[in-house]
């Protein structure tokens, strides 16, 4: 039977006389191009039979296939690929990678001046002194009196926080060993306390329990050098706490309680020139000393409605104070 081929399709000579793939490059040639070697057939069985990779055949290479690599066209740097997605990235998104922080020498000095050691009655103590910051005036140093180091310690009490805080007992606290601890700095001999008890409201009065603290955790050697403890302008409740906790201390701690209605009173028994009185306590003493001089006025002409009346102003001021 006749096959006829078409147009354009060879025809079984022409696929007999077609030329073997070349196994060699030509090296010689002027316009050197790259060819396709094509792989000769692979048996992938594990026999050593004709055409196996384990055929003895195969283990040697063809003396044919001659390379020189010095010869062959690599690519030069104008084809390298560099990767720059990562830059392509940050360029594209505008952002810049960032860097953790240094932590400073500054920053590390403002963090330990947030925290303050001390030692109070052989143990170790933290104080939050950031908490604090706002009542570190409660407690000042008042400069001295008589021959040698006796310190005058001024306690504020309106400078202490007030009782409707959230973290009262916290700041309370922290404020207790604040002021346990100044007051072992500013200690050498012997000293007093002056409290500043005027134009305190009841809301900022510490109560029992913190005063009867402060009175254990104060050290043996600060009772001891104690020679008095003056309240300036002592009101009802003040005197009501000092009669209740009267069991808790010592009788030779109640003796040295003297209490002072006026900054006047006070000058005459310690130096005032180092004292720092707050504006307010300055105010109600300057209200209390016109309230008693009109009382005295009111007495002078026999006035006993007058009087009454005066007393009463001066009974307000007290309970202020």
């Amino acid at each position: 039977m006749d096959i006829h081929f078409e147009e354009g399709m060879l025809s079984p000579s022409a696929a007999d006389m077609r030329p073997e793939p070349p196994n060699s490059l030509d090296l010689n040639d002027t316009h050197p191009q790259r060819i396709k070697l094509t792989a000769p057939n692979i048996n992938l069985s594990l026999d050593q039979s004709e055409g196996s990779v384990l055929s003895d055949d195969n283990l040697d290479s063809p003396d044919e296939i001659d390379i020189n690599v010095d010869e062959l066209d690599t690519p030069d740097e104008a084809d390298s690929f560099e990767y720059t997605g990562h830059e392509d990235l940050n360029k594209d998104s505008g952002q810049e990678s960032e860097s953790i922080p240094e932590y400073t020498a500054e920053e590390e000095r403002e963090d330990n001046r947030l925290w303050r050691t001390v030692v109070i009655g052989e143990q170790e103590q933290r104080i939050d002194m950031k908490v604090i910051e706002p009542y570190r005036r409660v407690i000042s140093h008042g400069g001295y009196y008589g021959d040698g180091l006796n310190a005058i310690i001024v306690f504020a009490a309106c400078f202490l926080p007030d009782s409707s805080r959230a973290d009262y007992h916290y700041v309370m606290e922290n404020l207790f060993l604040y002021v346990i601890s100044t007051l072992e700095l500013m200690v050498a001999e012997d000293y007093m306390i002056v409290y500043l008890n005027g134009a305190t409201p009841r809301r900022k009065m510490p109560g029992l329990g913190w005063m009867k603290k402060c009175y254990q955790m104060i050290d043996r050697r600060l009772r001891k050098n104690l020679k008095s403890f003056i309240i300036v302008h002592p009101s009802w409740f003040i005197r009501t706490i000092l009669a209740v906790t009267r069991p808790f201390i010592s009788s030779k701690f109640s003796s040295k309680i003297k209490y002072v209605s006026s900054l006047s009173e006070l000058s005459g028994l310690i130096p005032m020139d180092c004292i720092q009185i707050p504006e307010s306590i300055i105010k109600l003493d300057e209200e209390l000393r016109e309230a008693s001089e009109a009382a005295k006025t009111s007495c002078l002409y026999n006035d006993p409605e007058l009087s009454s009346t005066e007393k009463d102003i001066d009974l307000k001021l007290k309970e202020k104070a």
